[in-house]
């Protein structure tokens, strides 16, 4: 890519307020970035930051031709509204694959940017030679992150797919059905070893 673009590709990534789990994630993200040759530039702002000065910054991101790829570190402080912020980045850059225009790609099947997590979830499927086709495939949790792109993404490999969450009745029944199960509800335990059938792959986050 570096020989491609005739520099090393560029991510910038925009965390608000000092709350410890983001600032943990934004580390990693930034040791991962050095780690492959990739520029990072982090920006980290006040809590207080306005929704006019996030989108300005934003707006700067999506015309520098150093920075490829943008991604605004959720959550964000109750004042500030994440997806117009969303909106406002440039899709190209959208590495969360959140813009409704990549979702909307996802939809329809399209080639497009895709979420970070549901990705390296098939990415490790396709790994391990898990077969998808036909298979039933229970995801635990809705979230426009992680459960709904997961869902879709499951689909196109031609899997059924079952979406289940915290107020799901049932929910042994639901997750004993599966051969893959993917947690992604930020809850530790919530999957316990009798929801569990003996030929599940599972994922949690």
């Amino acid at each position: 890519l570096q020989s491609k673009i005739g520099r090393p590709p560029g991510l910038a990534v925009l965390m608000v307020r000092d709350n410890p789990a983001s600032a943990v994630y934004v580390r990693n993200k930034e040791k991962a970035c050095s780690k492959v040759g990739i520029s990072s530039f982090g920006k980290h702002f006040p809590a207080q930051t306005s929704q006019a000065e996030l989108t300005q910054v934003i707006q700067q991101l999506n015309q520098n031709p150093e920075v490829d790829g943008i991604l605004v570190q959720l959550p964000l402080p109750e004042h500030l509204d994440s997806t117009s912020l969303l909106y406002q980045t440039d899709p190209s850059k959208d590495v969360d694959g959140l813009h409704p225009m990549n979702l909307g790609q996802l939809l329809r099947g399209e080639k497009g940017l895709r979420s970070c997590t549901p990705a390296g979830v098939m990415r490790l499927l396709q790994e391990y030679n898990i077969e998808l086709q036909g298979k039933q495939a229970v995801i635990l949790g809705r979230s426009i992150l992680v459960g709904k792109p997961m869902a879709l993404m499951l689909l196109e490999a031609n899997s059924t797919v079952t979406i289940a969450h915290s107020r799901s009745q049932n929910l042994e029944d639901i997750t004993r059905n599966a051969d893959i199960l993917i947690a992604a509800v930020g809850r530790p335990e919530m999957i316990t070893a009798e929801m569990v059938c003996i030929r599940v792959i599972t994922k949690g986050n």
